[in-house]
């Protein structure tokens, strides 16, 4: 096991920051696994907890075949931030950014160093794009904030990986996982290893989310150069591990192993893993996905648990004022799981506290929120 840190830039006098990037094996292909990118859903930092231990062993056993890169802590920055004894590691302070928002556009940045240059050979074309994603994200001018730097070595690491797993979760929640639709295949086991809810796919969400961002660079450069042979070299997901409170040691074991599974499908690990059970969802697309919101301030109870199927009308969840006496019901407009519930029970303008997955599409636009 190597032990890569990088200085943040940007610290202020008297202090700094450091990413930690821990890297297992050697050769050819490789894998980035990440976790916490917002800071305060820590399952994922459980989970990279077990990772690195099992890694480590496996190591050890010479069973590493390829490269696997892992970022226990993928922000500092937001980890140090901390009001009132309470995390904030969704949005930088300073800046009020989404960590997981607004990454580079890899297949922007290269394509015009890619001209006349690609041909019919689809794995050197692969590694032509790699060398010149690495060479682009080298060339770019400083980074102007700490936030910046932190995304451009995050990706840099990311962006020469054949297989990118970002660990998440929600506040209340089912496992579940979102990717773009041509790699749903290769998730399928993962996420029934998972026993996930959920698996929502999009071409593009609209936010340049991280493994958007390394996956989408593919297919935007597969549909710029279409007499070149661009495979979507680099199969991405962000992976949600449940809720916000789920970091008991048991289903940390579980999932980690779940993804070292996964590894050993995509021939990082030798060795057999026990096959993956039976679906446990089909995916939806994301556009289908209903966000469901309060129409007044008051208490909020829920009245259906998370993983529960609910069809259109059934209700949610409802909310009460306590002072004008005014009593909402929140049904379901589509059909699907409901596969995230709002951690706070007061609702609020803007604030949704509900998500249905159905088969549907039913938004458009953009379809992240912050």
């Amino acid at each position: 096991m190597q032990r890569i840190d990088h200085r943040l830039p940007w610290g202020c006098p008297g202090t700094e920051r450091t990413l930690s990037v821990f890297r297992f094996g050697a050769g050819e292909r490789k894998a980035y696994i990440q976790a916490s990118l917002h800071a305060d859903e820590l399952p994922g930092m459980r989970v990279a907890v077990e990772l690195k231990r099992r890694l480590a062993e496996l190591e050890g056993q010479g069973r590493v075949q390829g490269v696997i890169e892992l970022v226990p802590v993928a922000n500092p920055i937001g980890l140090g931030q901390m009001f009132q004894a309470t995390s904030q590691g969704r949005f930088e302070l300073g800046s009020g950014k989404n960590f997981n928002r607004d990454f580079a556009d890899l297949a922007e940045l290269v394509a015009p160093q890619l001209q006349g240059r690609l041909g019919d050979d689809a794995q050197a074309n692969v590694r032509l794009i790699r060398q010149a994603m690495l060479e682009a994200l080298d060339a770019l001018p400083g980074a102007g904030s700490e936030l910046q730097g932190l995304q451009r070595l995050l990706l840099r690491h990311a962006c020469d990986a054949d297989l990118v797993l970002d660990l998440h979760c929600d506040f209340e929640a089912v496992a579940h996982l979102y990717m773009i639709p041509q790699q749903t295949e290769a998730f399928a086991t993962l996420a029934a290893r998972l026993q996930a809810g959920a698996v929502l796919v999009a071409e593009d969400t609209g936010g340049s989310s991280f493994d958007e961002a390394c996956s989408m660079a593919w297919l935007r450069l597969s549909r710029s150069f279409p007499q070149a042979a661009v495979p979507l070299a680099c199969q991405a997901a962000t992976v949600e591990l449940g809720g916000m409170l789920d970091t008991e040691r048991e289903r940390a074991e579980a999932s980690a192993e779940a993804i070292l599974a996964c590894l050993a499908e995509h021939g990082l690990i030798d060795g057999d893993w026990p096959a993956a059970p039976a679906p446990s969802c089909v995916a939806t697309p994301f556009a289908g996905a209903e966000y469901a919101y309060a129409p007044h301030p008051g208490v909020v109870s829920f009245l259906q648990p998370v993983g529960a199927w609910v069809v259109a009308g059934d209700p949610l969840f409802e909310v009460i004022d306590p002072l004008e006496d005014r009593h909402s019901i929140v049904r379901a407009s589509t059909s699907g799981v409901l596969y995230v519930r709002e951690r706070l029970r007061f609702a609020q303008p803007g604030l949704w506290l509900a998500k249905v997955a159905g088969h549907q599409p039913i938004r458009q636009g953009r379809l992240l929120s912050d």
